[in-house]
């Protein structure tokens, strides 16, 4: 794949207008402020998975709409009563929370990793254990347009919320430390980062890897994969709702969260990522904590490579520089 986006200078100072709601703001606030009206209800089952030095939860907890969202929460074994780090994994566009046995990393490194189920998803790959109870019009295959046409109704506000309530899991867990909490995911997963990096105050670091979900409009111009290409696919039908189609996704974009962010960032981008585009990357990563007071946002490139990214040299990266800012 060659480069097809701005050149890397261009990419650094990226800085597009995206159209922001004026009741931003206000709309969040009171989608988080509906879920949190619902108890957490958060359950914690032991599982026996024949691993000796890591201890696996299976939990539950409500989401939008009350509604139980699973994750697993995985943790050094013989470290209850220690207060740990926690590292809340967000997952890529159609997968599921698989097996505790594919995630070990960072409990191996030392900190409760929660990862959380995709409401809906999940049959794509790793498989999936939450539903999603609400319908939608009509809709292409994928998740990008179920109820596209209404910020309301959009399926995107139900799992941003189930992310924002699985930091708030995260920090009702026995043995969690809630002042040292980091959020991180891959494509989808980093833009479901950046989305509660946006909502959540006092996290301690988001590491969003190849980032989906963000600048909409430059990623429907420039790309024709899948998923940004659901939308295309859609308008080529329903000609006549572009306006409201935009609308509704001007509540959901990542360029909006990362203005919004307080904590310290790590991403990643790949230069050739037509799935998501270096530029809808940048846009995010240099616009991050721009409405509050700038904290850092570091950014790793991979000239080379496509969706995949940085893949283990990018977690090993994320170990590192999540580590320094834990110690401190």
């Amino acid at each position: 794949m060659p480069l097809f986006d701005l050149e890397l200078d261009e990419l650094r100072t990226y800085l597009p207008r995206v159209d922001e709601p004026t009741d931003f703001d206000d709309f969040w606030d009171g989608t988080l402020g509906e879920a949190r009206e619902h108890d957490l209800g958060l359950t914690v089952t032991p599982v026996d998975t024949g691993l000796a030095l890591v201890e696996v939860d299976d939990i539950s907890f409500a989401g939008f709409g009350g509604h139980p969202v699973r994750a697993w929460a995985i943790r050094p074994a013989g470290s209850a009563g220690t207060p740990l780090p926690a590292v809340v994994e967000l997952l890529g566009y159609g997968g599921g929370r698989g097996l505790p046995i594919e995630r070990l990393t960072w409990a191996s490194a030392g900190y409760l990793h929660v990862v959380m189920d995709t409401r809906g998803q999940g049959s794509g790959w790793g498989g999936g254990a939450t539903a999603d109870p609400v319908g939608s019009d009509p809709a292409v295959s994928g998740v990008m347009t179920r109820g596209i046409l209404d910020p309301e109704t959009y399926y995107y506000r139900r799992l941003i919320t189930d992310a924002v309530r699985a930091v708030d899991a995260t920090r009702a867990l026995p043995g969690v430390d809630p002042n040292r909490i980091a959020v991180t995911g891959v494509s989808q997963g980093g833009g479901l980062a950046i989305a509660v990096a946006g909502l959540v105050d006092g996290l301690v670091a988001a590491m969003p890897d190849v980032p989906f979900l963000c600048h909409y409009r430059r990623a429907v111009d420039i790309t024709d994969r899948q998923p940004y290409y659901e939308i295309v696919s859609y308008l080529q039908v329903h000609r006549d709702r572009e306006a409201a189609v935009f609308r509704t996704l001007g509540y959901h974009d990542g360029v909006s969260f990362a203005r919004r962010a307080t904590a310290p960032a790590l991403f990643s981008v790949a230069l050739r990522d037509m799935t998501c585009p270096p530029s809808t990357v940048f846009a995010a990563r240099n616009q991050w904590g721009h409405d509050r007071e700038r904290p850092p946002a570091e950014i790793e490139v991979y000239p080379y490579n496509l969706h995949e990214g940085g893949q283990a040299h990018q977690v090993t990266r994320q170990l590192a520089w999540l580590g320094s800012r834990i110690a401190r």
